[in-house]
């Protein structure tokens, strides 16, 4: 018997190695726009969160009206002008079609917003392996569950019978909000130490050591 019918996967930092590009951008984001430059520690904090909601917490003092012209920037230099590389890490397609060929049902529940996941998933020819996705563009921002609770029930899923893969703590807090066991990621956004504080089932280095837990 496996542990679980459904595994949902957050994808920055979880399936694609792009938390460098991600810190890199928001950093050039704040200087084209002349504004306080975040730390490296301060994006990776936010990484997993809506953009709104990454900003509100980055910059607590700016106006709803001021993200527009932030986010726009951000897009110019992840889509154009960054040239930092952002792979799937390896062994994340071998994980994918493993675990379809066990039978696990797939799901995406992501910070990117709906255009973004789409590029990635014809990017990297990964969009077959997963019968739906939640962005947060299109639902509440984590750790809000409610990405989580939208595809279970679009997937006729029970709680007790999903897990979400995730490497930020709002992936973790994400799923104990939504009442579902979680895997953290160690090689993400955030350490191990800071995972452990969400109380995740276990802890993996590397995509493939997921195998292990779900066999």
């Amino acid at each position: 018997m496996k542990p679980y019918e459904l595994v949902i996967f957050d994808w920055d930092g979880t399936l694609m190695d792009s938390i460098s590009k991600i810190v890199t951008c928001m950093q050039q984001m704040a200087q084209t726009l002349s504004i306080d430059t975040p730390t490296e520690q301060a994006v990776r904090d936010v990484i997993g969160l809506s953009m709104e909601e990454a900003l509100k917490t980055l910059y607590p003092l700016k106006s709803v009206l001021d993200f527009e012209p932030m986010i726009n920037s951000y897009k110019e230099h992840y889509l154009t002008l960054n040239s930092t590389p952002s792979p799937l890490f390896d062994g994340s397609a071998v994980l994918l079609n493993e675990l379809r060929s066990m039978d696990y049902r797939l799901a995406v529940a992501t910070g990117k917003g709906r255009n973004g996941l789409n590029r990635v998933l014809t990017e990297t020819n990964l969009g077959h392996y997963f019968e739906s996705s939640r962005c947060a563009d299109e639902s509440k921002s984590k750790p809000n569950p409610d990405m989580i609770f939208e595809l279970l029930e679009e997937l006729k899923v029970k709680p007790e019978s999903a897990v979400m893969i995730g490497d930020s703590l709002h992936d973790l807090n994400m799923a104990n909000n939504a009442g579902i066991d979680s895997v953290g990621v160690s090689y993400g956004a955030h350490s191990e130490s800071t995972l452990l504080l969400a109380k995740p089932k276990a802890i993996i280095h590397q995509p493939l050591e997921l195998l292990q837990i779900l066999r």
